[in-house]
């Protein structure tokens, strides 16, 4: 049976992706809806002038005209016309563009079809209430409903912005670990707490446990009340209920601590399990916490939930290919007793130096990497060459030469470590330009390689190899200072040299010597 299309709106839908627009063509036809489609902005404008539409969706970014240009131009051809943006890459500046220009949704992808017939419902209540108050109201009645809506879209703005940052912060965060005390932190900015805590306490951990607090210490009064009195009872009974708890005003005042006014407790669950729970207190003045602060903590327990397991599979990952990678090393000195420990060493030589040229706790963290892994594409040169007890021909100098390619090219198959790998591939180029594989010079050579370079040659003259035994310490010193603005950059030499006279560049060697001794 034909259904009668004259008794549902006409929607436009448009989005230079075909197939979206095919599905949600299918889709509210077959809930009686007249459906138009546009591939852009402009083909939208040329339907809208020859046909009555009464809702348009639309995506952000097309060709020809995009969708915040097209909500402008629908705006000033009749303001009474709804439009929804979707878009899959939300920002606050995006966000409040579209809101300016006469959105009234804004819907981030993926969208389900539910959701968008939600949404479509909501906007032609409102445009219908909307019409009819431009008709029927008196001028000033007028006034105060577009005031209320402004209100409202303003509150809409801020409560975006609120989501948009719980969303972007928790995904700066590089460490599970980090989550905990980032969330007890946005918690007290975003509902203004006066403090706020998160507890492990799960059916292993039968008693609260503060993990992560912000202000970092807790009161001893607060700390006692979790163990033994009102807190305690609170975040039990959250913890059997598995639901949000709010508590706050005259008729909570004897369920509360006397120096707490206001109280919200939500748990936080991993994989279906009660995990822990995040409180917010307010302490002192009059606020209350009300539900929309809930929800913007039960919204933020949910992200920080998502971003533990996401880290704890990454950081699993990371480190089962580390020693993966750190094996292969610890076979490649295997091959040559010679530079066993040698990767070792020079990190530790590395790590030295660049403590001194105050590099930061994350130049540090890829220096670590990258100097254990520098020589790791030996791996790819067969033992005659690697092995050989005299000097190499030319033919064999040109093979070892390849192994910092060989290296940065094993790295870079993981996809994890773009730094390490640049690092890893340069640590034989020379400050002057003439060293390898690619002949850059000075400052063109990434820093950290400049110093694992300084690390990895002296270590090589300190140490014992298979073609020659170590060199003299007038020997070594005058290569490693001789070389200063040829081979090395002069001001790592510096550092060098401030280290080698205080003896802790020897007490590196050293230690490592004994280190590698006790092992075998």
């Amino acid at each position: 049976m034909m259904q009668d299309l004259s008794k549902k709106e006409t929607i436009l839908f448009v989005d230079d992706e075909e197939s979206i627009l095919d599905i949600a063509k299918t889709y509210f036809e077959s809930q009686g809806y007249h459906v138009l489609t546009a591939a852009n902005g402009q083909e939208a404008l040329d339907i809208l002038e020859q046909k009555k539409i009464d809702c348009c969706f639309t995506d952000i970014n097309m060709p020809v005209m995009n969708g915040i240009e097209l909500a402008t131009r629908v705006h000033q051809l009749d303001n009474t016309l709804p439009v929804v943006v979707m878009t899959g890459f939300p920002s606050l500046e995006t966000t409040i563009e579209t809101l300016k220009n006469g959105v009234v949704d804004f819907l981030i992808k993926p969208v389900n079809l539910s959701q968008m017939e939600l949404s479509l419902r909501r906007v032609l209540r409102e445009r219908r209430l909307f019409i009819q108050n431009l008709l029927l109201a008196k001028e000033v009645e007028g006034k105060a409903k577009l005031e209320k809506l402004n209100q409202e879209l303003l509150a809409r703005i801020e409560e975006l912005n609120i989501l948009n940052r719980i969303m972007t912060d928790f995904t700066k965060v590089r460490e599970s670990a980090g989550v905990f005390q980032h969330v007890v932190k946005l918690a007290c900015e975003v509902v203004n707490a006066d403090r706020a805590c998160f507890y492990v306490f799960n059916d292993e951990i039968r008693h609260p446990v503060a993990i992560a607090t912000f202000p970092q210490k807790i009161e001893p009064d607060i700390q006692q009340e979790l163990e033994s009195g009102k807190l305690k009872t609170i975040v039990n009974h959250a913890m059997q209920d598995h639901n949000p708890v709010l508590l706050g005003g005259n008729g909570d005042k004897g369920r509360l601590p006397d120096d707490i006014s206001s109280y919200m407790l939500v748990p936080m669950k991993i994989r279906g399990k009660i995990f822990g729970v995040l409180d917010a207190a307010v302490c002192s003045g009059q606020r209350c916490f009300n539900a929309k602060d809930v929800n913007y903590l039960a919204f933020m327990v949910n992200k920080a939930a998502f971003a533990i397991e996401n880290l704890a599979l990454y950081e699993n990952i990371y480190d089962n290919l580390l020693a993966t990678l750190y094996a292969f090393v610890k076979a490649l000195e295997a091959r040559d007793p010679y530079t066993e420990q040698h990767s070792n060493r020079v990190t530790r030589i590395a790590l030295a130096l660049a403590e001194s040229l105050e590099c930061s706790q994350e130049e540090m963290d890829i220096l670590n990497v990258a100097g254990r892994l520098h020589d790791i594409g030996k791996i790819g040169i067969r033992d005659s060459i690697l092995l050989k007890p005299g000097r190499l021909t030319e033919e064999e100098y040109n093979i070892i030469k390849q192994h910092p390619v060989i290296g940065a090219e094993i790295v870079d198959q993981l996809g994890l470590w773009s730094r390490e790998k640049q690092i890893i591939r340069a640590h034989h180029e020379r400050y002057d330009g003439k060293g390898y594989p690619d002949g850059l010079c000075a400052e063109e050579i990434p820093l950290l390689a400049r110093v694992l370079s300084v690390a990895d040659v002296f270590d090589a003259i300190a140490s014992d190899r298979a073609y020659r035994r170590r060199m003299e310490e007038n020997k070594i010193l005058e290569i490693m200072y001789g070389g200063a603005g040829t081979q090395f950059d002069p001001r790592i030499i510096e550092i060098f040299k401030n280290l080698y006279e205080k003896g802790i560049l020897k007490q590196i060697i050293q230690d490592q010597s004994i280190q590698s001794c006790s092992e075998n």
